[in-house]
């Protein structure tokens, strides 16, 4: 059948009429009962904005699928798989929309409609070529539905964005879908695309009516369906690459995301203003032009994944790769992410080399210390830490008398520090020019000399009886 027959085109131009139609007239109903999104920290619209996009775009998509018929020529059973699961998780979101659901409640929500989408069989299934076990084919699918809802949710922050990169994910779906022969994507594809310029005409900056969380998630548990979709058909290594690319925008910007989370030891779940727009109004676009920018980026990502998904992509699959890869490099730097570039000076100046150093130093101090037998033990272990860090000397006051020793032979000290160790007296470390490049941190390594004198206090006192 060919993909673009009238048969199949009219469910598409259904769907978009119906979103086109419909949209202004719910976000009419919700603005006249004060049912909107209100400006915020975090949000850039100045005035309350009906979020129910999602309503709209999932009354005509289903209305769209519905005109098909399930025994139309030409589906296969995986497009009505996804229903079942995608309505589950737009009335999870339309739930959030209206009575705010803690985060664990809405994940529960998604992995539940992940469940329903596997148990009806659609599912990863294979992996370059080779079946997956049910162990291990469930959690795959299911991270991967989570990860598509909830990577078009983060980036739904500028007037158009989410369902503008979500159009273009899913004609880069059908792109692939074309080029495969893969009817059953086409005709899954092709509807949601309708439903989304439809819904674009009210979203676009400046938009009178918002996705919401219902309209985000929809649009991200479909995609990631598709993907799974396109996968079954083309169950090769490089075709899990397309449905990536397809999401690349929304996927960069979850993953990047979790990066920041992770350097700055914040919940993953914690809101911030550091996505991916964010940065691009910060660097000082305006919300046209930094949806614009994304949109590009999209578009450029899915002109390499319909190369990638033609059967002539391995003569030139290397270099549309590294492309990728370069593009992505180049996008990231631009964003100038503090928590990046932080990371970066510390991995290429050596610095990151050196704290490891000096932490596996120190940890080696401690298990030298804690197995000392005797105080002249404990103290020859650590006049051989000192001559590691370049210490000029040693000097130790305690119950057995005074323990010196010259480290260095230097004139003077640069640095001195006395440690306090209770009942053994105190320590004191005369540090020389030199040490001062030998990076010890040393609140740490106070802390660490008086916890083991106070481990060790019994046993020395026995041994001194």
């Amino acid at each position: 059948m060919p993909l673009l027959d009238a048969g199949l085109l009219w469910p598409s131009v259904k769907a978009f009429l119906i979103a086109l139609l419909l949209t202004p007239i719910l976000r009419d109903v919700f603005r006249s009962y004060n049912i909107v999104d209100r400006p915020g920290y975090r949000k850039i619209h100045a005035y309350p904005i009906p979020r129910i996009g999602g309503i709209p775009i999932a009354i005509a998509y289903g209305l769209a699928m519905a005109t098909l018929g399930p025994g139309q020529t030409g589906l296969g059973d995986n497009t009505w798989k996804l229903l079942p699961g995608a309505a589950l998780v737009f009335i999870v979101g339309l739930i959030d929309d209206f009575f705010t659901l803690r985060p664990w409640v809405k994940l529960g929500g998604q992995v539940a409609a992940a469940l329903v989408v596997f148990a009806g069989g659609l599912r990863i299934g294979m992996l370059a070529g080779n079946p997956l076990p049910v162990w291990l084919d469930l959690p795959i699918t299911v991270l991967w539905l989570l990860l598509a809802c909830n990577a078009l949710n983060l980036i739904d922050g500028l007037d158009g964005l989410c369902a503008g990169i979500g159009l273009v994910a899913t004609f880069t779906l059908f792109g692939a879908a074309a080029v495969t022969n893969n009817t059953p994507l086409a005709v899954a594809t092709l509807p949601l695309a309708g439903a989304l310029l439809g819904f674009l005409s009210y979203n676009m900056n400046p938009a009178t009516v918002f996705l919401g969380d219902s309209g985000a998630l929809l649009i991200g548990f479909l995609l990631g369906c598709y993907g799974m979709i396109y996968t079954q058909k083309t169950a090769t290594l490089l075709s899990m690459v397309v449905p990536l690319l397809a999401l690349s925008v929304p996927l960069l910007d979850v993953m990047l995301a979790i990066l920041r989370r992770f350097l700055k030891k914040q919940p993953v779940f914690t809101a911030d203003r550091g996505h991916i727009h964010h940065r691009l109004l910060d660097r000082g676009l305006t919300p046209r032009k930094a949806v614009s920018v994304l949109y590009v980026f999209a578009a450029v990502a899915a002109g390499l994944a319909v190369l990638l998904s033609s059967p002539l992509s391995k003569s030139y699959e290397r270099v549309v790769l590294l492309l990728l890869v370069g593009l992505i490099l180049l996008g990231v730097r631009q964003l100038r992410y503090q928590e990046f570039q932080a990371a970066g000076q510390l991995l290429l100046d050596g610095e990151f080399q050196r704290r490891v150093r000096d932490k596996l130093r120190m940890d080696r101090l401690n298990l030298t210390l804690e197995h000392s037998a005797s105080e002249v033990d404990w103290w020859e272990a650590l006049c051989v830490f000192g001559k590691e860090c370049s210490w000029m000397a040693l000097e130790w006051n305690g119950p057995q008398g005074r323990f010196y020793t010259r480290l260095r032979d230097e004139n003077m000290a640069a640095w001195s520090i006395s440690v306090p160790l209770h009942e053994f007296g105190a320590l004191r470390i005369d540090g020389g020019q030199e040490s001062q490049n030998q990076s010890v941190d040393l609140p740490a390594l106070v802390t660490l000399l008086q916890a083991s004198v106070s481990s060790k206090e019994s046993r020395w006192r026995a041994l001194r009886t």
